[in-house]
């Protein structure tokens, strides 16, 4: 088997493919790799405090690394760090790297061009699969999650701090991915067939938080292009461990 770490973001599509990555025995994945907002405490993007984190990690009985980043990064030292981290994986005898990606072609040619340069070989367990379809597999296995962080572009406040189920499939504006995957949306899974327990949590407070971009961006290792409009507007729901 292959030793390997898994670029994890706590939500359904990272649970998933680590469903998916250890049915087939192939991979030994025995570290989650996340990226943390320093300044806040948080997953980034996500918006997840860091305890709840936590507390995902230790049902799934995996050991947990976080790459702590301040709020505002520059592309270049992101890449540094994040090829440090990589070189340190490297030289703890890891071989593989599990994403969850769906369909980012630019966002798999990045995250691999990334790991090349260190000698890690990415693995892409969801790749170009049906995300209407994914998602009904998600909810069919018995995962459990709920969102943390809507694009105010795309969703209202209602969106944010709903648990996933069939409804909020059909709900979903013609426009937005089942998936999320332009970043649509980002939830916190809290139960599923990989997990040990559920991870207890009661739901806290909305808020609409506004961003202006630097001159160089990132969004979870992907460079948006400089004609792309910037969404500045996501609706976070704060989840309380219990």
């Amino acid at each position: 088997m292959h030793k390997t770490y898994f670029n994890w973001s706590s939500g359904k599509d990272s649970s998933l493919a680590l469903y998916y990555v250890l049915k087939q025995k192939e991979y030994d994945v025995s570290k989650l790799i996340t990226t943390v907002n320093e300044d806040y405490e948080r997953v980034s993007m996500h918006g997840l405090r860091e305890d709840l984190l936590d507390k995902q990690a230790k049902s799934l009985g995996l050991s947990l690394e976080k790459i702590k980043l301040p709020a505002q990064v520059s592309m270049d030292s992101y890449n540094m760090t994040m090829k440090a981290t990589i070189e340190q994986l490297k030289k703890g005898g890891y071989t593989h790297c599990v994403f969850g990606d769906i369909f980012l072609e630019d966002l798999r040619e990045y995250r691999e061009n990334q790991l090349k340069n260190v000698g890690i070989q990415g693995v892409f367990p969801l790749w170009k699969k049906n995300t209407k379809e994914l998602l009904l597999e998600f909810l069919d296995l018995g995962f459990k999650a709920i969102t943390v962080c809507v694009n105010a572009k795309y969703l209202d406040e209602t969106f944010c701090g709903r648990v996933l189920d069939r409804q909020f499939l059909r709900d979903l504006p013609s426009n937005v991915d089942p998936c999320g995957e332009n970043g649509e949306f980002h939830t916190f899974v809290f139960d599923g067939p990989i997990f040990k327990y559920p991870i207890s949590f009661k739901v806290g407070e909305k808020v609409l938080r506004g961003y202006e971009p630097s001159e160089e961006e990132n969004d979870d290792c992907f460079i948006k292009d400089s004609d792309q409009s910037w969404d500045t507007s996501f609706w976070y729901c704060d989840l309380l461990p219990e």
